[in-house]
């Protein structure tokens, strides 16, 4: 496992996490790099793995709507690590592929229905820096969505802003299994 510009442990440096490890796993597919580094600072493994549990709770707004959120907040971001992680999983989550590939014709898309036209203007706005939501973003995603669906989006966007942050400035490596299907999946569409 390699990170650019800091060294880590391997994931048997870290057997009080192994449980954490196993459940990641198996809603991702695999164990991303970002969480070994994190290991060396438990206290923040435990709020993050806190905060992750929350913000991908398929309760209030459904799973595939978060991993199109997260992706556009990635791809305004920048972020090549969480790109490939979130196209993954909206792809895991039951996202076809064609949809994720069209991510950046959103707004113009036959995929893509108005309610997450909303969604999506946000997360794209949100994702860049300095911030580019306005009233008007939220006065749109008030007519599909009820205030605590809003606080979802608004969270799914926020975990993100970490995430992009935490791994473009550590440069973590991106997985097998994230970087396959954007090799296979993803690059033959031109995305």
């Amino acid at each position: 496992m390699s990170i650019s510009h800091i060294e880590t442990k391997n994931r048997e440096d870290f057997p009080e996490f192994e449980e954490l490890f196993n459940l990641v796993e198996s809603f991702m597919g695999y164990l991303p790099n970002a969480y070994l580094l994190m290991a060396d600072k438990p206290d923040l493994m435990h709020a993050f793995a806190k905060m992750s549990a929350s913000v991908f709770k398929d309760d209030i707004l459904d799973i595939q709507s978060k991993q199109l959120i997260a992706l556009a907040s990635s791809l305004s971001a920048g972020c090549k690590y969480c790109q490939s992680h979130t196209s993954h999983g909206a792809e895991r989550a039951g996202v076809p592929n064609e949809k994720i590939a069209n991510i950046l014709n959103y707004q113009t898309s036959s995929y893509y229905e108005p309610s997450e036209v909303a969604l999506l203007d946000l997360a794209f706005a949100s994702g860049e820096v300095p911030n580019k939501a306005t009233k008007a973003h939220f006065d749109q995603l008030k007519e599909f969505y009820s205030k605590e669906q809003i606080l979802e989006v608004v969270a799914v966007i926020s975990f993100f802003g970490f995430l992009n942050r935490w791994n473009d400035t550590f440069g973590t490596e991106i997985e097998a299994i994230p970087a396959n299907y954007l090799q296979n999946e993803l690059k033959p569409t031109n995305w």
